[in-house]
């Protein structure tokens, strides 16, 4: 696999199923995270499945992944797009219509982005495994683009046109498969489409219990706004408590500069330090909004509970006072109140890790072939 901080994921024994010829459209290829996790378990379902992606960068992709097939759209082929692709995005939807998928049987889009909007030929079936309607245009546009009504008025057009596409095609997929019942509402309000939630894989066979509990609480995440490490990082200034913050990203600066003397910053590190670190904490802090949320499922997977603001995904994965507890308001007195809360229950590591097997890979890969299965034959 490449990049020294990736682990090489345990052989499975096969459990595949075979269509005929089958088409995996993915956003983009160009790190590995929940998505491309959640594309390798689904190629282990499909050994002869081809890929079809806007971009590709192969030294950050896993050998699971870089072993198969893979064709790319004219992205690849313009300057900077390994650096600059988020602001190409007004000509991603040409580049997925652009993908030749003439003789395939079944295409699978894992869509985030414009996956969900190939073109199927005649007589396909389309299944999309939908992380999100485009997230860009329908609910974190201030987080992505930033505010001001310059900046508004300048984007308002692009991004009504990319609404227009998005929900028109809607229409090309047959099958919806959603990461959550946070996602399963946005494609009903937004495409008017009913879709079955199948939640997305976590490898619970290298996140497990074990280590030495050290006397720190923990946030795992993207330094970016909406994940609001901001509010947790100010609760800890006023607790005084230790927390550690794996993660890195362009509010680093800002976040940096709040920390009081109890908060570190480890920046992004090896998986093997990842699971470390679940292992040694008090809990795992989860401040922002997800689709779903990775992190929280990996925690308990290592026998720690969360303390989460009480909505989006983590709702369908943390058991409230069994393995975590919820703050209602996205304040940072809520929170303080949870982690004082938290500090006088009884939590048992085995009750989390047996919660997080109803995550497993081997469980989504169930599930995905059943639902493909029923439909297909």
């Amino acid at each position: 696999m490449a990049g020294a901080t990736r682990r090489q994921l345990v052989e499975r024994p096969a459990m595949s199923i075979q269509p005929k010829r089958v088409a995996i459209v993915h956003d983009w290829l160009n790190g590995m995270r929940g998505g491309e996790r959640t594309l390798e378990a689904i190629l282990e379902l499909f050994p002869r499945a081809d890929i079809f992606t806007l971009l590709l960068d192969r030294e950050k992709i896993s050998d699971t992944i870089g072993q198969r097939k893979i064709t790319t759209s004219l992205i690849q082929r313009l300057p900077l797009a390994q650096s600059k692709y988020r602001y190409l995005l007004p000509l991603f939807p040409k580049a997925v219509e652009s993908f030749d998928l003439s003789g395939y049987d079944l295409v699978i889009s894992t869509s985030h982005c414009v996956a969900k909007g190939a073109c199927p030929p005649d007589g396909a079936m389309h299944v999309c495994y939908c992380f999100s309607p485009m997230r860009y245009v329908w609910v974190f546009q201030e987080e992505y683009f930033g505010r001001g009504p310059v900046r508004r008025m300048l984007l308002r057009p692009v991004l009504d046109w990319l609404k227009r596409w998005d929900r028109r095609t809607s229409q090309r997929v047959h099958h919806f498969v959603a990461i959550s019942k946070t996602v399963a509402e946005r494609i009903a309000r937004f495409y008017g489409r009913d879709s079955t939630v199948i939640h997305p894989p976590v490898d619970t066979t290298f996140f497990t219990p074990g280590g030495e509990q050290q006397d720190f609480f923990l946030m795992v995440s993207a330094l970016v706004p909406y994940k609001r490490a901001d509010l947790a990082i100010r609760a800890f200034n006023e607790l005084r408590l230790p927390l550690v913050v794996v993660g890195d990203g362009p509010d680093y600066p800002r976040l940096k500069a709040m920390a009081g003397g109890t908060v570190s910053f480890r920046g992004w590190v090896s998986d093997d330090e990842v699971r470390e670190a679940y292992q040694g904490c008090h809990a795992l802090v989860f401040p922002g909004v997800e689709d779903f949320g990775l992190t929280p499922v990996e925690a308990q997977a290592c026998g720690k509970p969360v303390i989460a603001f009480g909505e989006g995904g983590v709702t369908e994965s943390v058991r409230e006072g069994v393995t975590g507890l919820f703050f209602r308001e996205q304040t940072v007195d809520a929170l303080v109140a949870a982690v004082r809360a938290f500090q006088t229950m009884p939590f048992e590591p085995a009750r989390a890790r047996q919660n997080s097997l109803r995550f497993s890979r081997e469980v989504f890969k169930e599930r995905l072939k059943d639902y493909i299965l029923r439909r297909f034959t």
